[in-house]
């Protein structure tokens, strides 16, 4: 397939190939707004196959988000965002499964924390933590969450595989979910809605506090992409364990929210797995050898006036980037 580029110039591309910026924010100027829809017709409509890929995750996602609203119209705000918490867990079980990503110990034994306090807040909800809507109900709310993070987690990972497995670019895929959930959402809307829609139209009901829902929505989604481009996981961890505060601080003021010991130990545990979960791997081996037992090999002491043996280097890649080793060697390896 050839795949018009930014300069109008023709390349020889695989399904997917995308020319350097051609979706990149400010390209589709006056003079390449041409190039640009040249573009999208041969990356989405001729190169259908590459494009119905993003059919799987972007059906997901939609699932997925519809889920949201049933587990939060069922659940306590707070209880909600401390048991969305699994996605976490559903992530980086489909990562080992499906992309045979290894996990260190100390993000297992994360995990394993965030499922205990996960599991404490939804005792505390079954035993009755407060007063709730006569209209909740728990078992729907907490299977709604289930569901939608085995969606999300599949999805993401899905996703990151084909991203991983193509040289298409992000704002291509995006664009391509995009498509098939906007389709998918409309079929949706029909099936449930089609009647109530063809008497009052498409935006009855949109009160400002729905229009706030989606400026919010859309608000979180381009801000998850600048979190992803500068920031790093810990910051992350920290702006999830704030989401939880937040929300849990929200629930007392709006819903009359009950904030027992209960609820304050698994939403601890929640907080804490994610920020160990969200540690580099160097942080994250520290912390375990510093856990770990001391007991080791004896070491021999050195008799006083005698310089020290030389020391090994605990470098075990590329030799040849060693900087204490000598010339010589060096170049022996690289003949």
């Amino acid at each position: 397939m050839a795949a018009v580029g930014s300069g109008g110039s023709t390349a020889t591309a695989g399904p997917g190939a995308v020319s350097a910026g051609a979706l990149e924010p400010g390209t589709s100027s006056a003079g390449n707004v041409k190039h640009l829809v040249l573009f999208l017709h041969e990356a989405v409509l001729v190169q259908y196959m590459d494009t119905l890929k993003l059919a799987v995750p972007s059906l997901i996602y939609t699932l997925q988000n519809n889920l949201q609203y049933v587990a939060i119209s069922n659940l306590p705000a707070a209880t909600f965002q401390v048991t969305y918490q699994l996605k976490i867990l559903t992530t980086a079980l489909f990562s080992v499964l499906m992309l045979n990503r290894s996990l260190s110990r100390l993000q297992w034994a994360s995990l394993l924390l965030l499922f205990t306090g996960v599991a404490i807040v939804q005792a505390q909800q079954a035993g009755g933590g407060g007063p709730r809507p006569l209209d909740q109900n728990p078992g729907v709310g907490l299977a709604a969450v289930v569901a939608s993070c085995l969606s999300s987690g599949f999805a993401g990972v899905y996703f990151e595989k084909i991203l991983k497995g193509s040289s298409g670019s992000v704002w291509l895929r995006n664009l391509q979910l995009g498509l098939f959930g906007t389709a998918l959402g409309l079929v949706g809307l029909w099936w449930a809605e089609g009647t109530a829609v063809a008497h009052r139209g498409f935006f009855f009901g949109y009160t400002p506090a729905v229009w706030g829902v989606v400026l919010n929505q859309a608000f979180g989604g381009l801000l998850v992409a600048v979190v992803v481009k500068y920031a790093d996981n810990i910051l992350k961890g920290f702006a999830t364990s704030l989401s939880i505060v937040l929300s849990t601080v929200a629930s007392i003021r709006l819903f009359g929210f009950h904030v027992d010991p209960l609820f304050a130990l698994g939403a601890g545990l929640v907080i804490g797995a994610v920020y160990l979960y969200s540690l580099p791997r160097g942080a994250a081996k520290a912390i375990a050898s510093a856990s770990a037992p001391t007991s080791g090999p004896c070491t021999h002491q050195q008799p006083p006036g005698q310089p020290p043996p030389p020391q090994l280097s605990s470098h075990h890649g590329d030799l040849s980037t060693e900087p204490f080793l000598p010339k010589l060697l060096t170049k022996v390896k690289g003949s």
